[in-house]
């Protein structure tokens, strides 16, 4: 229907009277739902012009923008050393194999929970009021009871999504032009977030139990930081989790330099819960900023999250929060307490976290059997990252683009290291797509990195047979 819409549009001048869905009724014979449904999707398209009371019209083509010179802009803004890389941040091309995304495939989202749960949040009309600064109550109130302790909903302030939860945090506790102890590799996102604010990032290196404390005592006393960024479970992309031991040392040492730590706690549901840790912040509530998302969990654009605080600290991050946006959107917040308080929500949890496991091992499998010469240093269990080291040879920005070209997208290591990197290496996720397609993908990836390696030894073999002529010469 929509489609033989489409097509009487294309032969209509702009500014046409469509006939009435009556009429269209009629003529099609067809449902006037059915037709109110094609027409309302080719205004959602631009092509129509509905006007209520007067009837549907052809909608007037976008005027093609000519060249334009922008240069000018340059001068007024200024060099920008360190710009953030975008390219992680993008979506893939169409019917590509996404092993680069952190959010859930449909398959695994609660798209009918979530839908459920808008339904019936949007016919209360409460739910559309402006809301305070901090949040909805019953959802601080929530995320308090699953962090547990002695956080109480007057601790927590809930924002726009992980990405805004660390903008806010590091806006907060580093001044600009200051330096954030980080380990390395670390989240692309906050390195991101780091460098748009004007901030150095510090790196630090790390191991299979998470941050060094030598290294981090040697790095903080260097650099003089007085914030530490570290995801002690699970962390993207390594996978690794600070170990019980070395988390009482990082508190000590943070302790003694005086420093805030950050724990961005992305993958709390990701993992099984028997390998879970509790938070660092149990041990440091008054150093230790919290941050939670709901987003990996649920649905892309159910971007709620929070920042759990005390003290005067608190206070800055709900006036920069106030500043940056008032509130968070009530109807988001009524939603996403619906979804985590409904008696669907413990079975999908622990259905994903079911699925990311099965996924997490055929994957580490694959690329250990399939890829000769890679290197999956750590194989976790949690989380959805899986850090893989290239075979000897392959270049990690030839691979992804190699890859990307047969369809499958991979994250360029670089992204993921604050200062050098120490290798060839790509990120891949295993949350963005179904375990078949996990599968034939990494097949895909084990064809690229083999024809990558032949190009490159028969490009020595050339190399060599030209010295070797050039040396007889």
């Amino acid at each position: 229907m929509t489609e033989a819409l489409r097509g009487h549009v294309a032969k209509l001048a702009p500014g046409s009277l469509l006939p009435s869905v009556r009429e269209w009724t009629k003529a099609l014979s067809v449902s006037p739902v059915t037709v109110q449904r094609a027409l309302s999707q080719l205004a959602r398209e631009g092509l129509l012009d509905p006007r209520p009371g007067v009837g549907t019209f052809v909608a007037a083509p976008l005027v093609a923008r000519g060249p334009r010179d922008d240069s000018w802009q340059l001068s007024v803004l200024g060099p920008y050393y360190d710009a953030p890389d975008g390219r992680a941040f993008e979506l893939p091309p169409p019917n590509h194999s996404d092993l680069g995304t952190g959010y859930l495939d449909r398959g695994l989202q609660p798209i009918e929970l979530v839908s459920r749960a808008m339904r019936r949040c949007a016919s209360r009309p409460h739910a559309w009021r402006r809301l305070q600064v901090e949040g909805l109550d019953e959802l601080r109130q929530w995320f308090a009871r699953e962090l547990g302790g002695e956080t109480s909903g007057s601790d927590v302030l809930v924002v726009p999504g992980g990405q805004a939860a660390l903008s806010t945090a590091l806006r907060a506790l580093c001044p600009a032009g200051g330096t954030v102890v980080t380990e390395s590799p670390t989240y692309f996102g906050a390195l991101a977030a780091m460098k748009a604010l004007g901030l150095r990032a510090w790196p630090v290196a790390m191991d299979q139990e998470g941050v060094r404390p030598e290294a981090l005592e040697a790095a903080l006393a260097a650099s003089s930081a007085r914030v530490v960024y570290l995801q002690p479970q699970w962390a993207n992309p390594t996978g690794a989790s600070l170990s019980l031991q070395r988390r009482s040392a990082v508190l000590e040492l943070c302790a003694r330099a005086g420093a805030f730590v950050i724990e961005d706690d992305y993958a709390k549901d990701l993992g099984q819960t028997s390998a879970a840790r509790a938070p660092m912040v149990h041990y440091g509530p008054g150093r230790v900023v919290y941050l939670r998302t709901l987003t990996k969990l649920t649905v892309p654009s159910l971007r709620v999250a929070a920042i759990v605080a005390r003290g005067p600290v608190f206070a800055r991050l709900r006036a920069m929060r106030a500043a940056e946006d008032m509130f968070l959107s009530g109807i988001l917040q009524e939603v996403a307490l619906e979804v985590v308080t409904s008696h669907g929500w413990q079975a999908h949890k622990q259905a994903v976290r079911v699925a990311i496991e099965a996924r997490r091992s055929l994957a580490v499998s694959a690329i250990r059997e399939r890829i000769a010469g890679a290197r999956v240093a750590h194989a976790p269990d949690g989380g959805f990252s899986l850090w893989v080291e290239l075979p000897e040879g392959v270049e990690e920005h030839a691979f992804v683009r190699a890859a990307l070209a047969a369809g499958v997208r991979v994250n360029e290591g670089n992204a993921w290291f604050p200062a050098e990197k120490t290798g060839e290496f790509v990120r891949l996720s295993v949350a963005g797509c179904s375990i078949d397609e996990l599968d034939r993908g990494i097949t895909t990836l084990a064809r690229v990195a083999k024809s990558l390696q032949k190009a490159r030894s028969r490009e020595a073999d050339v190399r060599s047979r030209l010295s070797s002529r050039s040396s007889r010469s």
